[in-house]
């Protein structure tokens, strides 16, 4: 069965359906005593905890695809800057990778909202939401925000092409194993939703997999980082959503994730002109 490509987006999906599952269970549960105000207070501030998590996870991402790569060049004896003052590696973290991911933030959310994937999103969540939001929670909410963690991120996209061009799923496994525990804890506090984030990661992931060696020459480890940066930051932003901080449209700032894919070999390219 693992020599079937997408075997490890599979198991990927089934961790996320089987933890939304156990997750809406407990959801169930709690929903018995929905009309005493006390559980409604427990309801609104496990969501404020889920979002401080996402904010979290948003932050972690962010500064991990900034700080990994020159953390690996240190410690093979290559220092940004000086050798003799290792330190001036905080200093100079990802300055070209800087401009890339506001350029592609700029460009993706132009191309997002011209598009309006927000709203498209929106339309669907509430024609799903309509048939299910009496019992399982707002569609629409939990759709989006398990979207982007479960497909944000580096493991997603290393994964899927190991899975493609190697046929090696461990990584999308790990992963499934981590994706399980935080649909449980989104499915509690987010509702069906979460579980329908399974059927985007298959379309995400799997799309990568199955046109991995076509791909893959166009994912260096700069663009991977770019993009992995770019996506903890939409991560923050769906943060700030579930706080009530902002109200931003986050899906329309979607493409900007793809953008460092483009934008990476136009300035290798142009840097060749000069």
């Amino acid at each position: 069965m693992e020599q079937f490509v997408l075997w490890g987006s599979f198991v990927n999906v089934f961790a996320i359906i089987g933890g939304s599952v156990i997750g809406l269970l407990f959801k169930h549960f709690m929903m018995k005593n929905k009309n005493s105000p006390r559980m409604e207070a427990l309801s609104d501030h496990i969501l404020k905890g889920i979002a401080l998590c996402v904010l979290g996870i948003g932050i972690m991402g962010t500064i991990k695809g900034s700080v990994n790569d020159q953390i690996v060049n240190a410690l093979a004896g290559s220092y940004v800057g000086s050798a003799d003052a290792p330190l001036q590696i905080v200093a100079d973290l990802a300055g070209d990778r800087t401009l890339i991911i506001i350029l592609s933030m700029m460009f993706g959310s132009l191309i997002g909202q011209l598009l309006d994937i927000d709203r498209g999103v929106n339309f669907l969540g509430a024609k799903i939401g309509e048939l299910v939001r009496s019992r399982f929670g707002n569609v629409e909410q939990g759709f989006v925000t398990a979207s982007l963690v479960f497909c944000v991120g580096s493991m997603t996209i290393v994964g899927a092409l190991n899975s493609g061009l190697l046929n090696d799923h461990s990584m999308l496994y790990t992963k499934s194993v981590l994706d399980f525990v935080t649909a449980i804890v989104f499915a509690m506090s987010m509702g069906i939703g979460v579980m329908f984030s399974s059927a985007f990661l298959l379309v995400f992931q799997g799309t990568i997999t199955l046109f991995a060696q076509w791909i893959a020459p166009f994912l260096s480890n700069d663009v991977i980082t770019c993009m992995s940066v770019t996506g903890s930051i939409l991560i923050i932003g769906l943060a700030l959503n579930l706080l009530g901080s902002f109200k931003l449209k986050v899906m329309n700032y979607m493409p900007a994730i793809f953008m460092p894919a483009i934008l990476i070999p136009l300035a290798d390219w142009i840097g060749t002109l000069f």
